[in-house]
């Protein structure tokens, strides 16, 4: 009996379709294996209870989770707030806003910078703004050091012009997180703006000041809206290396200004909580999580918006 054209259409759909998982299994299992895998390992910790010196109890407990939010006296067992996790918290969260401000206005100026050259001149400065991926982040962090302490090149060269008697105290403070945060991930803003900057037809922007249009006008009526998926794209993958940053607060934050990153490893080393620590990387993927479905529902909205 002979199959119908349309049954041995649908079968090599179904063969085709079949054979795609088949090849992509093995990305599948490995990405299981390698991300979210050590995510059930770290909420499986967080419910357990903390090992006398590390490590963890098995025993059921959330009194990891209690400690997230909330401290006992070791006195009288009242209980407290947890002001400073509750302090951590919105230090990361304001500095990481704060990057992520300051790299779009860095950022949206040099991307449409490279967008406005001439094609054959693009690469290059597509190349020079990828340079710094090319070395490691710690080093990128002490580079920034050199140019902010207080025998550092700012601070010698305004002490050799006059300006300054003394050396600025830039170091070890929230400026100097920003700063290095800034200027660590600014590559990030700059090649999804860029993205988006290429495909703007430059005509309605000419047609803006055919209209008597300002500068101002035509960037915050024509550009701006044309290029909001880039911008929201660039400004969720600064925020969230940010958010959770480690390097960059521990070198120039000297280990007075912590942030998320920072306490986390604190309790899985010396304060040996391991379910602490394991509820505060929860915590932080939640607050992550967050922010990439704001992102999602952004994203849909201008696409929705673009073909409306």
């Amino acid at each position: 009996m002979t199959l119908s054209a349309q049954d041995a259409t649908e079968q090599r759909q179904k063969k085709h379709v079949r054979d795609r998982w088949l090849l992509s299994a093995p990305a599948l299992i490995l990405i299981i294996a390698a991300s979210v895998g050590p995510l059930l390992i770290v909420v499986l910790y967080s419910f357990l209870a903390p090992g006398s010196y590390g490590d963890v109890k098995w025993e059921f407990s959330t009194e990891g989770w209690f400690n997230v939010l909330f401290t006992r006296d070791i006195f009288d067992d009242t209980v407290s707030l947890a002001d400073a996790h509750f302090s951590i918290f919105w230090r990361s969260i304001k500095l990481a806003f704060a990057t992520t401000v300051f790299c779009l206005i860095f950022g949206f100026p040099t991307a449409y910078f490279i967008a406005t050259r001439a094609p054959h001149n693009r690469s290059l400065w597509l190349f020079l703004i990828t340079i710094p991926f090319w070395t490691n982040m710690l080093i990128r962090t002490f580079a920034i050091q050199e140019v902010i302490r207080s025998e550092g090149i700012i601070n010698t060269l305004l002490m050799k012009i006059g300006i300054i008697s003394a050396p600025i105290q830039m170091m070890f403070t929230d400026f100097a997180i920003m700063l290095g945060m800034t200027y660590v991930f600014l590559p990030l803003m700059v090649l999804p703006l860029y993205a988006s900057l290429e495909k703007l037809d430059f005509r309605l922007i000419e047609a803006g000041y055919d209209l008597y249009a300002s500068r101002f006008g035509v960037l915050w009526r024509i550009i701006i809206p044309l290029v909001k998926p880039g911008i929201i794209a660039g400004s969720i993958l600064v925020f969230v290396p940010a958010l959770s940053s480690y390097v960059v607060p521990r070198v120039l934050g000297g280990g007075k200004n912590l942030m998320v990153g920072n306490l986390i490893e604190l309790q899985f080393g010396q304060g040996r909580n391991w379910p602490l620590g394991a509820a505060l990387s929860v915590t932080l993927v939640i607050i992550v999580l967050f922010a990439m479905l704001y992102y999602v529902r952004n994203a849909s909205k201008s696409g929705g918006s673009a073909h409306g």
